[in-house]
């Protein structure tokens, strides 16, 4: 699935992941290749990632939210 990380200035990640885990405003949840739309606040935390060669990366956020739309994930971070 499709992941973009952007916030305000700049785009943080935009590629293609298997695993995103985010950190909602009720706790974590993780996204996996063909989750259900949905749209979600999130709060401050780390996103986790895990790309398409198992490779896991992390990246700070301090709130913003995240759509899921067809395959992909686009998180409006602050």
């Amino acid at each position: 699935m499709r992941l973009e990380i952007i916030a305000p200035d700049k785009e943080i990640f935009a590629g293609e992941v298997s695993l995103v885990q985010l950190p909602g405003i009720d706790g974590l949840f993780e996204v996996l290749s063909h989750h259900a739309p949905m749209i979600s606040a999130l709060q401050k935390g780390k996103v986790k990632l895990v790309d398409t060669q198992s490779q896991t990366q992390f990246f700070d956020i301090n709130g913003g939210v995240v759509e899921i739309l067809n395959d992909k994930v686009l998180v409006l971070a602050e």
